[in-house]
């Protein structure tokens, strides 16, 4: 039996985490430790900033509601069901809704999003994602007796909606119609484009070009480009492919990327392009990041395959240094790695000739030293580790298998790699590992919890340079309670840390999704945080309701309206009871809970959070 390599946890936070950065602990010789001693005003130390957090922290809660703190207020904007606009089909109760019906509503699952202003408005259009469906809930009867309709309405409740909302005199906002508005489903045209674009790869009998597909699944969370577009990511669409009774090879593609390893949708039963026995390359046409045009309905999502094949989570996209784009991704599995891709052209350049910034360009991986110092590793066919005597044909081939490729450079296996953002101001890339429980042999500088429930929060700093092929990094924070070894106070305890997004005042928000820490030995639900990364003030804004993911965060331009999502609340109802975990939002009597969109504002018109 192996044993474990465990140092102490005293000892691997005193190696990498920041002294200046992590989240002060609840004790002051802790936030002593990490901050060094404060400074008070003319005693010749540094200025002390104005205060980034401007409300009381929220207790935890197990309640079935949206908690806030005082002078906070929400709305219901758009639930699952609800119509893209208001003279389309309404919302039944018993999810008596057709799939046509469906296709023209709000997807499950809200996951990211993106508010795109409209000039001269208080107005914009907002793009959701729709994850994954609970089926028990979708239909009226459950997933009993499968049918074709039961698939097409499923496949309708994944994908993306595009809204136009405007905000009327009282401050509330509202779905209006219009001709932006559409859905993006697993039925809806796309094109493949970029490196793997034709490769055999990709063909199959409905496409033996191998450049268009059906629809984008698994729609997690999301990023805008700095040219107007929205960025949409497919995550886990392992699950939907049908592999057979025995599980893939040891050591296969299929293995690697989980086919067969989770219960699957029953897609595959009345659509044979699901059925890996029948049509084995459609699942290398999931796992992409999607590029969809709000502004222009009748343009196709493109999947962008340079950004490489993974269970991606979100990409930020910045200029380089040269003006090209650079894209932050992480992957959203126990021991995958964090990306970076690094266009070829300056983003003004590519758009003028009338090519996408993110369609030529090189796909890095990252590797962490247990000094602290880190290096981006391409990936790029014929390289060592990547060439053909090691089992990569060409470069599509590596990006459609990039896990592996990542593998075979020596990337750094991270503990459940989700949400990145970009600091304004500093440039420093931001990562959450939101757990990972299958860490039971050993640990390093960078993940350094056996049985890591809690998770944590890496930083990246370039030096200014997203272009740049080495970095430093920290520890940023441990999560948990006191006794896992958490550095966030014990008031503010936390867990599962997942979304994460800096607003243009340089608040960090932190949403969670899983493990919470428990109080009068009850787990608590699921919370947003806010933290001041430069004086290390963290405050729970938001808790959710029962077995909800907070997740997908956006605000209009000034900030005073903050776009968020609650996924699956209740997340265990059944047709004979749907209301069993939750009856959020609508409290009815007989209809069933249902992820949403909410939009957060202040009750005397200030920014939100500050």
């Amino acid at each position: 039996m192996h044993t474990p390599v465990t140092p102490p946890l005293s000892v691997l936070a005193q190696r990498r985490l920041s002294r200046r950065n992590v989240l002060a602990g609840g004790l002051a010789t802790a936030a002593a430790t990490f901050f060094g001693a404060a400074c008070a005003p003319g005693d010749g130390g540094p200025a002390v900033p104005a205060a980034l957090l401007g409300f009381p922290a929220v207790a935890p809660s197990v309640a079935d509601e949206v908690v806030l703190p005082p002078g906070y207020r929400y709305q219901v904007l758009f639930a699952w069901g609800d119509p893209i606009v208001p003279s389309g089909p309404a919302f039944r109760e018993d999810a008596g809704n057709s799939a046509a019906e469906q296709s023209l509503q709000a997807g499950d699952h809200h996951d990211g999003m993106w508010f795109f202003p409209l000039e001269g408005r208080r107005a914009g259009l907002l793009c959701v994602n729709h994850e994954a469906t609970t089926e028990d809930l979708l239909h009226a009867d459950g997933r009993a007796a499968w049918t074709p309709e039961k698939t097409a309405k499923s496949q309708a409740a994944h994908g993306v909606s595009v809204i136009e909302v405007e905000q009327d005199g009282e401050g509330r906002w509202h779905v209006v119609e219009s001709g932006h508005a559409r859905r993006i489903t697993m039925t809806t045209p796309a094109e493949i484009t970029g490196p793997v674009a034709g490769h055999p790869l990709l063909r199959t009998g409905a496409d033996p070009e191998g450049v268009r597909v059906l629809g984008t699944l698994n729609n997690c969370a999301s990023g805008p480009t700095p040219w107007d577009t929205y960025l949409t990511c497919e995550e886990t669409f392992n699950k939907y492919f049908y592999y057979g009774e025995q599980p893939p090879p040891a050591g296969s593609a299929q293995e690697r990327y989980g086919v067969g390893s989770e219960d699957s949708y029953p897609w595959y039963t009345t659509d044979a392009r699901f059925d890996m026995r029948a049509e084995p390359n459609e699942y290398h046409r999931f796992g992409w990041v999607v590029e969809i045009d709000p502004f222009d309905a009748a343009a196709a999502p493109k999947k962008r395959t340079a950004l490489g094949r993974m269970e991606h989570e979100n990409a930020v996209v910045v200029p380089g240094g040269r003006g090209e784009a650079v894209v932050y991704m992480g992957d959203d599995t126990q021991f995958e790695h964090f990306y970076k891709f690094v266009g070829a052209e300056p983003i003004e350049s590519a758009l003028a000739a009338g090519r996408s910034p993110l369609d030529e360009g090189t796909l890095h991986v990252a590797r962490l030293e247990e000094d602290g110092s880190g290096r981006w590793l391409p990936l790029v066919h014929g390289q060592p580790g990547l060439t053909a005597a090691d089992g990569f044909a060409d470069q599509a081939d590596v990006l459609v298998r990039t896990r592996m490729a990542a593998a075979a450079v020596g990337a750094t296996p991270m503990d459940r790699p989700e949400w990145c953002t970009v600091q304004p101001g500093t440039g420093a890339v931001f990562f959450t590992c939101t757990n990972n429980t299958a860490r039971t042999e050993s640990v390093d500088a960078a993940n350094p919890r056996l049985d890591n429930r809690f998770g944590h929060i890496i930083k990246i700093d370039e030096g200014g340079d997203p272009s740049a092929t080495s970095f430093t990094w920290d520890v940023f924070l441990l999560a948990g309670d006191t006794a896992s070894g958490a550095t966030v106070p014990a008031d503010q305890a936390f867990g599962s840390p997942d979304g994460l997004w800096f607003d243009r005042e340089g608040r960090l928000w932190i949403q969670t999704d899983g493990t919470q820490p428990t109080v009068n030995g009850a787990e608590q639900n699921n919370q947003m945080l806010t933290a001041d990364t430069a004086t290390g003030d963290i405050r729970r804004f938001l808790v959710g309701p029962p077995r909800s993911e907070i997740t997908g965060i956006t605000a209009d331009p000034d900030g005073r309206s903050l776009f968020v999502n609650i996924q699956h609340p209740g997340d265990s109802g059944t047709p004979e009871d749907p209301r069993a975990g939750s009856n959020w939002p609508d409290f009815s009597a007989t209809g069933r809970p249902r992820s949403a969109t909410i939009v957060i504002t202040r009750e005397d018109g200030g920014v939100v959070g500050g």
